[in-house]
């Protein structure tokens, strides 16, 4: 059975501002329509039908365009940060009662166009306690942050970079839930630093794309996945 995926979706994106002063990312139009309908489409296309929005500001805008997920197919629920902003893994972390054992993870501005099942079947393999997709990037669409060989992510850090790490994390997880179950309620952590201290532990698997990934996070990169969508 394909594991659910929580999508990341409560940051303030400030770097769409002022578009995203009144209204969520993931409802920003790209190729005529509101972000998350690609990503629901894709996401169903992939067999993943049971998704949990982790929203933040404004996302009672996402739940009110979404709703329960129905018109795409899919089964949406959705877990809210609240007065505090929790960081992407504390969002994770109160989102735990509507995921699995285990469970996909996505940032609520990527567009990854690559085979989930694998994978899930990957993970599986692995027997670790997460798993990270990554991309040879070797600074081309953003800066590199991993270290990965032989299916496992040797080194993973997005502030002390290293001259071997040729890979970027690509935006897709795999994660067991507990991982994220020992933190403290309301806790404020990144994902990226959970993955950090699993990489330093041994404890997080790799698994490499070759499809470059889209994203909506900047001016640029969302032109470029307008100009992407709109060509399928």
């Amino acid at each position: 059975m394909t594991p659910p995926l929580a999508l990341l979706a409560g940051g303030l994106a400030t770097r769409m501002r002022p578009a995203t002063e009144t209204i969520p990312k993931s409802l920003l139009e790209v190729a005529g329509e509101p972000f998350i309908a690609h990503q629901l489409r894709l996401l169903l296309g992939q067999g993943v039908r049971r998704i949990v929005v982790c929203a933040g500001f404004l996302g009672e805008q996402i739940e009110d365009f979404v709703g329960d997920g129905a018109r795409f197919g899919c089964e949406v629920r959705y877990s809210f940060d609240g007065e505090k902003l929790l960081g992407t893994g504390g969002a994770l972390k109160r989102a735990l009662p509507l995921l699995g054992p285990s469970f996909f993870v996505m940032y609520g501005d990527s567009y990854l166009d690559i085979d989930y099942a694998r994978v899930a079947d990957d993970f599986k393999a692995s027997g670790q306690s997460a798993l990270m997709t990554v991309f040879r990037n070797e600074g081309r669409w953003d800066t590199s942050n991993v270290e990965f060989a032989e299916g496992r992510i040797a080194k993973f850090d997005k502030v002390n970079r290293t001259p071997a790490m040729a890979f970027i994390d690509y935006g897709l997880g795999v994660l067991k839930a507990d991982v994220i179950a020992p933190l403290p309620g309301d806790t404020v952590v990144d994902l990226a630093d959970i993955y950090r201290d699993l990489a330093a532990a041994g404890r997080l698997a790799g698994h490499e794309v070759t499809t470059r990934f889209y994203e909506i996070g900047s001016p640029a990169g969302l032109a470029e996945t307008d100009a992407y969508l709109r060509s399928k």
